[in-house]
This record gives structure tokens, C-alpha cells and sequence, in this order.
């Protein structure tokens, strides 16, 4: 054993772990360190984790049972004034059995993909979609948000403003219709993209409180949305790129100028060279 290095301790330790049975050999636990049991408070007191344990099962008895494992460690610091982390928190509910378990995302309106339409008149298909302007003299971007008829080309409304949120796009359509439709009129299918703002609830809700067919195309397929964003190309082109604003107000009277032009006097090929409120 000198020769070898090994020490007769050593040696007749492993020699006497060899002779016992296999099913009598002490377990493993976990590799890394060993858990303390114990967390301190901010003041320095050991507080054991059955005493932490008690303490969890103690609110989600109460009001605090909608929490996860997160913020139950923060509750217990507030409570409690114990130093308890996320990663304690979660072990020690998960050997109580209370994690819960991650809540599954449920559409309330599921995705209904566009299909081949033959458009034959006016109000029977819109495409919507949202386009960035700048402004210079503020360094500030704004939101332009336009809804276009398939038929006529003519952009039935438009929002313009600092920020574009669900709101604003259900209330942009909403003029749309009262603008568009009359009583008694099939509403027109409206085609987006699959931006925040129309995936939301409240601008779904709203399509289904209208008895609105709200098509949203899959993600990278902007031809399937080729009206709209032909035009905003043709206003990029004809204003934004052409023009620098200083303030909001200059950009947004510029860009109701060009509105008002595009509609009314704007010649489209397309129309038999005529401008989109006069085909």
C-alpha cells in the first residue's frame, strides 16, 4: 500500500463499503450544496423552514391562493420580514404540493384566415393596416392607421396620432361604417394583419357585437394584404419620403391635404383613370 500511495485507512474503508450489500448502501442526494433549512430574517433571526412552510400554506388559504410561487416569496418578506428568494420559494412549494400550475392562453376570438373573395362592389371587403411617419423637428414617430376598399380604393377613414392602441383602431372603424354603411347593409369583411391592435379583445369583441367576418392574415404574407399596403406605399412615396415635418400639426395637415387628394383627385390606372371617390 506505501508503494502504491494509498493509506491503510483509506484502503480498509473502501475494502469494508465493498462487503456491504448494495440495497444497504447509504443514498446519494443531490449534488451542490446542502439546503440549510433555515432562511434569516432582515434582522438576523433563523427562521426554520417548517415554520416557512406554515406560513405559505396559511395564505394560500386566504386571498393570497391566486399567487404564484413569486409572490408568495414576496408576501412572506412584507409579512413576515423573513429573506426569502425565488428559488427557495419554489422549491419549497413545490415539496408542499402548491405550485400552480402555468395558466394556458385562451383566444376569445380564434384566427379566421382569409380566403379567396371575388369583390364585385363596394363595403364588401376593407383591408386595414398600420404605417410609421416622422417627425423631424421633434425626433418623435407618429401612427397612421387606414382602411381601404377593395373595390373603389377609396380610404374610407384614417387615424393619425402619437400612439395606435387597440382603442383607436376599433374606434377608427367604427366611423368607417357609420360613414359607409346604411341601415339594413351587409357590413363588409375587414382583413388585417396580426398586429396587438387586432388581435386584441376589445377590438374582437366588437367585430362579433357587428356581426363583422374579421379575416387576419398569416405572418409574412403582406400580398395578402396587397391594397393596403399598396397604398401606404404610394404615400410613403408621395409624402413622407418628399417631406420633413417640425411639428405634429404640420405632418398631420400635410397628410390631410394628401388625403384629400388621393380620394377626390388622384388618377389610378387601375379605376380607368379616374380617382377613387369619382369610379
Amino acid at each position: 500500500m506505501r508503494i502504491l500511495g494509498i493509506s491503510e485507512s483509506t484502503y480498509y474503508d473502501r475494502k469494508k463499503r465493498a462487503n456491504v450489500a448494495p440495497s444497504e448502501r447509504p443514498t446519494r442526494g443531490r449534488r451542490g450544496r446542502p439546503v440549510p433549512g433555515y432562511s434569516y430574517t432582515y434582522e438576523g433571526e433563523r427562521i426554520c423552514d417548517e415554520r416557512i412552510n406554515q406560513w405559505l400554506l396559511e395564505l394560500i388559504e386566504g386571498e393570497e391562493y391566486v399567487y404564484g410561487y413569486k409572490l408568495l416569496a414576496k408576501c412572506i418578506q412584507d409579512k413576515y420580514n423573513v429573506k426569502l428568494n425565488k428559488k427557495k420559494s419554489y422549491r419549497l412549494c413545490d415539496e408542499l404540493g402548491i405550485l400552480q400550475k402555468p395558466r394556458q392562453r385562451v383566444q376569445s376570438h380564434p384566427r379566421r384566415l382569409p380566403r379567396n373573395r371575388i369583390v364585385t362592389g363596394s363595403n364588401q371587403l376593407w383591408q386595414m393596416d398600420i404605417k410609421y411617419g416622422y417627425v423631424s423637428g421633434l425626433e418623435r414617430f407618429f401612427y397612421v392607421l387606414s382602411i381601404i376598399d377593395v373595390f373603389d380604393r377609396v380610404v374610407v377613414k384614417q387615424y393619425r396620432g402619437p400612439a395606435c392602441e387597440a382603442k383607436h383602431a376599433a374606434q377608427t372603424l367604427c366611423y368607417a361604417l357609420q360613414n359607409r354603411i346604411t341601415t339594413g347593409e351587409e357590413m363588409p369583411t375587414i382583413r388585417t394583419d396580426n398586429g396587438p391592435q387586432f388581435t386584441s379583445k376589445l377590438f374582437g369583441d366588437m367585430c362579433e357585437s357587428l356581426d363583422i367576418i374579421h379575416e387576419r392574415i398569416p405572418p409574412r404574407t403582406p400580398n395578402m394584404n396587397a391594397y393596403i399596403e399598396s397604398f401606404h406605399s404610394l404615400m410613403e412615396r408621395d409624402l413622407f419620403r418628399i417631406r420633413d415635418f417640425r411639428t405634429f400639426e404640420e405632418a398631420y395637415e400635410s397628410l390631410d391635404q394628401y388625403m384629400d387628394f388621393y380620394n377626390n383627385r388622384k388618377m389610378h390606372g387601375s379605376l380607368k383613370s379616374k380617382p377613387p371617390a369619382v369610379f
